[in-house]
């Protein structure tokens, strides 16, 4: 480390209220972990910052030792655009405020919450938003890039309720962005990811659900395709409160699964319902009339199933997504057969979850081009052992490959990695890249925060 380098970096332990680590540091192998085991970097600096004022100062250290800054909030992304090598990390994970305010139906989150300070914040004043289907998720990353959840179909996109973001620029300035303050870029972080500035804060439009319910019915695998299609059924007769899943997996360990189904490939029809339990009954009733192996039909707080899907960190990572024009019976069939080569006994996952509604009907001007889509497949890949890299990864590609026919080819890129430029424009809207690089020439010229899914300064 060369005499400047180390002065800094003194005096960047010395200003922020927060904490420093470096490479020699004890912690610092915790500080840079990631959610993606497969993610293996080592940053020069990592600044966990308190608060605002300790980010402008983070970011100008690094622009005067010209060093690259990744941006931490959750972690939660596969590709790892939370970290580098040999660069900054500014880490939010400090930064996890939430503070309600019911009488307007708005929340603030700070830039390093996660989506459960989120969910339990809002739940005790019978108020929601929509959060990602993972309690561990950051906010920030989510909502920035579209943000897709159990309640989007009757709520919108989580960028559709973005009433504001407070930023700190490529050059250490504070800024705001809202529908009258510096409008051009609020619509870019409408879906454009981190590449305008670190979004410290955002605020987001709330509303009442004062009641939630979840039916999951365990299916074996030849009884998949009638409950997808019935599923299906359910979700286009019904109200746009209903939404949920298909999941396919080996089965875990857990209460609701069959201790002789333990390790075997299962469907999960899971069916969620932003309203009470009797009337979800109703709508279940044509999954329940199948032959099934266990059903769960219940009322739970919205917080608890934003955990249903959670995965532990420390697994290894790969997903992807098609965003899909329709789910018609064949397509069901090809879905079931790959559901049938899924990765065994990984903890693997293939999801099928419909859209519609508020997603279709919200603005069509955001950047986010998959608004148009009626399904999206999610395969899921996690699993623990090195060895299984390529089989799971592999069986991730051939998933997209397979349900290409119905692709509209617009893509979500909070569900990919790093899957090249094409997906990029993919996820963001040919029609869009220029004006997005447009904002970012204005706000990032010298592309400071590059390690996303990024765009160019025009």
């Amino acid at each position: 480390m060369s005499s400047k380098a180390h002065t800094a970096l003194v005096e960047l332990r010395e200003d922020l209220d927060g904490d420093v680590f470096a490479p020699w540091d004890p912690g610092y192998d915790a500080a840079r972990a990631v959610f993606n085991a497969m993610i293996d970097r080592r940053p020069a600096v990592i600044a966990q910052c308190a608060h605002e004022a300790d980010v402008v100062r983070a970011v100008r250290f690094a622009r005067e030792l010209d060093l690259n800054i990744a941006v931490r909030g959750g972690g939660h992304s596969v590709a790892g655009m939370g970290t580098n090598d040999a660069g900054l990390v500014v880490d939010l994970r400090r930064m996890h405020g939430v503070t309600v305010d019911p009488a307007a139906e708005a929340v603030r989150v700070e830039g390093g919450a996660t989506m459960s300070r989120l969910d339990r914040a809002t739940q005790p004043y019978g108020l929601a938003t929509t959060g990602a289907r993972a309690s561990t998720t950051g906010v920030a990353g989510f909502v920035l890039g579209g943000g897709s959840g159990w309640l989007e179909r009757s709520c919108g996109l989580a960028a559709d309720n973005l009433l504001g973001v407070e930023l700190v620029t490529a050059t250490g300035e504070r800024m705001h962005a809202n529908a009258d303050e510096n409008p051009e870029l609020f619509w870019a972080l409408h879906g454009g990811g981190g590449n305008f500035g670190i979004a410290t804060a955002l605020t987001l439009k709330l509303y009442e659900v004062p009641e939630f319910a979840l039916a999951r019915v365990l299916y074996l695998p030849e009884h998949a395709r009638e409950a997808i299609r019935t599923y299906r059924e359910v979700i286009g007769s019904g109200p746009l409160e209903a939404s949920g899943a298909v999941v396919c997996r080996t089965g875990p360990a857990a209460e609701f699964v069959p201790a002789s189904l333990v390790g075997r490939l299962l469907c999960c029809v899971l069916l969620t319902y932003a309203g009470s339990e009797e009337d979800l009954r109703k709508l279940a009733e044509p999954l329940l009339a199948l032959p099934h192996e266990s059903e769960v039909v219940t009322a739970v707080p919205y917080a608890d199933v934003q955990c249903l899907l959670d995965a532990p960190p420390g697994l290894r990572n790969h997903w992807s997504a098609e965003y899909l024009s329709g789910a018609p019976d064949d397509f069901v069939d090809v879905f079931c057969a790959l559901a049938d080569t899924l990765p065994a006994p990984t903890g693997t996952r293939y999801l099928l979850f419909p859209l519609g509604g508020a997603v279709a009907d919200a603005p069509a001007d955001h950047p986010v081009p998959y608004r148009n889509a009626a399904w999206a497949v999610h395969p899921f890949g996690h699993w623990t052992d090195p060895a299984d890299d390529e089989r799971c990864m592999g069986w991730v590609r051939d998933v997209r490959a397979a349900v290409r026919p119905w692709s509209t080819g617009a893509v979500n890129l909070n569900f990919v990695g790093d899957e090249g430029r094409d997906r990029v424009r993919a996820g963001l809207g040919p029609h869009n890249m220029w004006r997005l690089g447009v904002v970012k020439r204005r706000y990032d010229p010298d592309n400071v925060f590059r390690f996303n899914h990024n765009i160019r300064p025009l």
